[in-house]
């Protein structure tokens, strides 16, 4: 598989969806997206509100199960750090909330349940 900016080249086959084959595989594909997505969300969010995030680093886990239909993925699980001077708990939980609520890659996942673990360090 490549992508048409040239960003990405490599295997994707049954083989690394379903056993241990390398390469990659939709739901890997999906989950980095989400997992990007969110993180530049988080970051404009924060940066609206008057904080500079020194860092965000967000990863995902796409969970693919079989059901009565077929496959399908079932949930997605964020978790991300940031590194973000002067704010507190809450505040950084409610933009984490928003961003996962509102970045385009969650909003087409809407039918996906979607956890969010967020820690941040002040720096």
């Amino acid at each position: 598989m490549k992508l048409a900016s040239g960003a990405y080249e490599g295997k994707y086959s049954f083989g690394s969806r379903f056993e241990e084959a390398p390469g990659t595989n939709p739901e890997e594909l999906i989950a980095a997206a989400h997992a990007g997505c969110f993180s530049m969300a988080l970051t404009v969010g924060l940066g609206r509100a008057g904080f500079n995030p020194e860092s965000v680093e967000t990863s995902a886990k796409a969970h693919l199960e079989k059901g009565e239909g077929g496959f399908s993925i079932t949930r997605i699980e964020l978790t991300t750090h940031a590194v973000v001077p002067d704010i507190d708990e809450k505040t950084f939980q409610e933009h984490a909330e928003g961003a996962k609520a509102n970045c385009p890659v969650s909003k087409a996942l809407a039918g996906v349940e979607i956890s969010l673990s967020a820690t941040r360090a002040s720096s």
